[in-house]
């Protein structure tokens, strides 16, 4: 790192009154270490990718995303694709991909790690959805997609009470989808490394995940998932039973999940989902905990996509 663009949202976190001084705080360590640092602040949803991409056009080799990891999401749209290094500071109510980094608060240690994170090429996942005209647009993500449940989760979650209460929204939010929402089946073809025959699903709800640890409760939710695999990691849920929606997600909880025939682990390379024949519902899908658009979707990896700083710890 020889300059640096720190873009920070103000709406990250459940803390607004420190904010400022916490973002500061990694803006130092990385100034004393000689590094010309610029901060960037958010000024409402969806203009961190342009900030990235002003600080790109004005010579930085890196650009470090202050907040959460709808933070993180919105640089990734800009630098995903190019030589431009991604950091990541966590200060979100959810910080995933800082979780499965190995990158913790306060902001000032995890720049300070960062100061000997190697710069490392790894892949991302990309998907292609609808909007509500019928448009088609696509998101990278590093995290996670989801196509369904994951969805209508992300489309009614409430921003000002995620940051009043932190995972307690997301518990709420949780409940409520769960004891509420009819989980229509759709289908998904999904195409695998090890065969050229895709394989067509019929499933309730569908993730396709990027990292092994989310951090919090949620901790190895699939075996194999890696940011240096080129490949995904689906979850297929093909059942509709509130009880099995249920008891996996208690044993992931208690680390004790298992796949089966209704709920599977599934390594592929890319899935095509689309309204099952005959149903009217509207699929919602998700990127990274952002609520996107709607069936039909197609998700993929993207082999060497990002370079990303990796800590020393997590470099192996």
């Amino acid at each position: 790192m020889r300059r640096v663009a720190l873009i920070y949202n103000p709406a990250s976190g459940q803390h607004p009154n420190g904010y400022l001084a916490a973002v500061e705080s990694a803006v130092a360590v990385l100034r004393e270490a000689g590094i010309e640092t610029e901060m960037m602040e958010t000024q409402g949803p969806h203009t961190g990718r342009e900030l990235a991409r002003q600080a790109a056009a004005q010579g930085c080799d890196t650009v470090i995303a202050c907040g959460g990891d709808g933070t993180v999401h919105e640089v990734l749209q800009t630098v995903a694709g190019s030589e431009t290094a991604l950091g990541v500071v966590p200060m979100g109510t959810a910080n995933a991909l800082a979780a499965d980094l190995g990158l913790f608060a306060p902001p000032a240690r995890a720049a300070r790690a960062l100061l000997t994170a190697k710069p490392v090429r790894v892949g991302v996942g990309r998907i292609f959805y609808h909007d509500r005209f019928g448009a088609e647009h696509s998101r990278y993500f590093t995290v996670a997609a989801g196509v369904g449940a994951d969805g209508q989760f992300f489309y009614r979650l409430d921003a000002n009470l995620k940051r009043r209460f932190g995972y307690a929204a997301y518990l709420w939010e949780a409940l409520h989808i769960w004891s509420t929402h009819t989980f229509p089946y759709f289908d998904a073809t999904v195409k695998t490394p090890e065969s050229s025959r895709p394989r067509v699903e019929q499933v309730s709800q569908l993730l396709a995940v990027r990292i092994g640890n989310f951090g919090g409760v949620v901790q190895n939710l699939i075996p194999g998932a890696a940011l240096r695999n080129s490949h995904l990691r689906l979850v297929a849920f093909k059942t509709r039973s509130r009880l099995r929606y249920l008891k996996f997600v208690a044993a992931v909880i208690f680390r004790r999940h298992r796949f089966s025939s209704e709920i599977e682990s599934i390594k592929a390379s890319s899935v095509e989902c689309r309204a099952h024949d005959g149903s009217s519902e509207r699929v919602l899908v998700e990127a990274d905990g952002d609520m996107l658009g709607c069936l039909p979707a197609r998700i993929e990896g993207v082999p060497n996509a990002l370079t990303l700083l990796i800590p020393e710890a997590n470099n192996q």
